[in-house]
């Protein structure tokens, strides 16, 4: 079967301009619907992915006979969630597995939780095969704190899951659940905690169980020694020194360890003791001067004696909210603080007050001007507009997307050196029609595809790019294609046809 990226490889110019009618948001519902039923798969695919659509193109799509057509629709991060979920029985598994492996969505971008009674049902009634990761993604924060109490046997197996996170009471709910795949759920996270357990299931080789122990899971004494005596990887010191049951004597041993790495990790401890933070802060390594000068402990005082680096090649992204939020005072007491590391750490806190908005807003650290953007949903439209420009790491254009990034003022980059910053004008309502016609002819093809699509373009270069192998679907999605010509490419299953002299 064809994926989706060969399908649209496959399709030629005509069933490519349809597509671009399929996303233009000017055609009507009855065109929508012509397409649903006549037009090839790559048009269908791209009008059942990739745009909301209205109630009576959603209904047609759901009876749709073709199985590719409705596992699109199954996919589409653009709908609301309910509209998905009218495929929840599908009598195709394909579709079915599409519903439950969720949209595509580009990061940072996670797709929009299922409704809870669907999710309810699809755990209830759905092969775990198709229940993997991308499934929990839809899942609500509602119904995974519910799910220990959950009426549904099923559900409560998945609670399990949280282990680490649920209360002595609920995980001895669990333990003593009348079903007994709840219980046996239980019971396996129960021996993840026993130090014996782990000792006697520890792997012998490298591999991601030895890693997930190491790191995670309360260790023996043998295991400790074993791994300070013969490690069998490189990276074996390195992983127990940040194991939160590590031994005090340890953490005092490996304080002191050659390898930078497990001195650095070490210093990362809330539990390192005085006299080590002190070696620490004068360590040769500037990675674990770095590390240790984050210490909790430390006073701004003993922060700022220390030499340390700060990195400016770190990714200054999108983070999900956290469920539970941070203590607002140690939020305030981080963007307060002398250390960029710390103020980077609050900027990402999404609850930020609107007095440390500003105040961050203004910083002097790219990390911590970048990361305010990125997160917060107050971030300024000065800001924002400074960050894109400024920042050239991942999800930039991220940014873009934030509810105060700018429109206006925005076609004066048009002729900018960075491509990604002249795709900006054809953002901008009142970029002018000479140079929105320019742009698509502009060197960088993401350029040229955002001004293919400006209503400001030209009619007649509009015309020209109908017939354009590379911006076709572009031009056909543009706002301004006149009706008389959708009509006439919905008559002629996208051939140009001419109209009478």
């Amino acid at each position: 079967m064809a994926t989706p990226e060969q399908i649209w490889a496959d399709a030629d110019l005509p069933t490519r301009r349809l597509a671009g009618l399929a996303l233009n948001p000017a055609v009507p519902e009855n065109v929508l619907l012509r397409l649903l039923s006549d037009a090839p798969l790559a048009a269908r695919m791209v009008l059942c992915r990739d745009r909301a659509l209205p109630d009576a193109v959603v209904d047609a799509v759901i009876q749709h006979p073709d199985t590719r057509t409705r596992s699109f629709f199954a996919r589409n991060p653009h709908v609301d969630p309910a509209q998905r979920v009218r495929l929840v029985d599908d009598p195709e598994w394909f579709v079915r597995a599409h519903l439950a492996d969720g949209p595509r969505v580009a990061a940072p971008a996670r797709p929009r939780p299922l409704p809870d009674e669907a999710v309810v049902h699809m755990i209830s009634t759905y092969d775990n095969e198709l229940l993997g990761g991308p499934f929990y993604q839809q899942i609500s924060a509602g119904l995974r704190r519910s799910m220990p109490t959950h009426p549904v046997a099923k559900v409560r197996r998945w609670a399990a899951g949280e282990w680490t996170s649920l209360s002595a009471d609920t995980r001895a709910a669990l333990l003593a659940d009348p079903d007994a795949g709840v219980r046996e759920a239980a019971q396996q996270h129960v021996r993840y905690e026993d130090p014996a357990w782990v000792e006697s299931a520890l792997p012998d080789r490298p591999c991601h169980g030895r890693t997930d122990l190491l790191l995670h899971r309360p260790l023996t004494r043998a295991v400790v020694e074993g791994v300070l005596a013969r490690p069998v990887g490189e990276g074996d010191k390195a992983m127990i020194a940040v194991n939160p049951t590590l031994p005090p004597d340890t953490v005092v041993l490996l304080a002191a360890d050659p390898d930078p790495e497990v001195r650095a990790r070490i210093a990362e401890r809330a539990d390192l003791g005085p006299a080590e933070r002190r070696t620490l802060m004068t360590d040769p390594d500037p990675d674990v001067r770095l590390a240790v000068s984050l210490h909790p402990a430390l006073s701004e005082e003993e922060r700022a004696r220390i030499d340390y680096q700060v990195p400016m090649d770190h990714f200054f992204v999108h983070f999900p909210a956290p469920e539970a939020p941070r203590d607002p005072r140690a939020v305030r007491r981080d963007a307060l603080s002398c250390h960029p590391l710390l103020r980077r750490r609050a900027a990402s806190d999404h609850l930020l007050p609107p007095d440390l908005v500003a105040r961050l807003a203004s910083d002097d650290d790219l990390g911590v001007r970048v990361l305010l953007a990125q997160n917060h949903p107050d971030a300024p439209a000065s800001l924002l507009l400074r960050s894109f420009l400024e920042y050239t790491g991942p999800e930039r254009s991220h940014l873009t997307t934030r509810p105060n990034f700018p429109t206006d003022g925005l076609a004066a980059f048009a002729d900018h050196e960075d491509p990604e910053v002249r795709a900006l004008a054809a953002r901008a309502p009142e970029t002018g029609p000479t140079t929105v016609g320019r742009l698509t002819e502009d060197p960088d093809p993401a350029v040229r595809a955002a001004a293919a699509r400006h209503p400001n373009l030209p009619q007649p270069r509009l015309a020209a790019l109908l017939d354009d192998e590379e911006l076709a679907h572009h031009a056909a999605a543009n706002a301004a294609l006149p009706p008389d010509t959708i009509r006439r490419l919905i008559q002629t299953g996208g051939r140009r046809a001419r109209p009478p002299e």
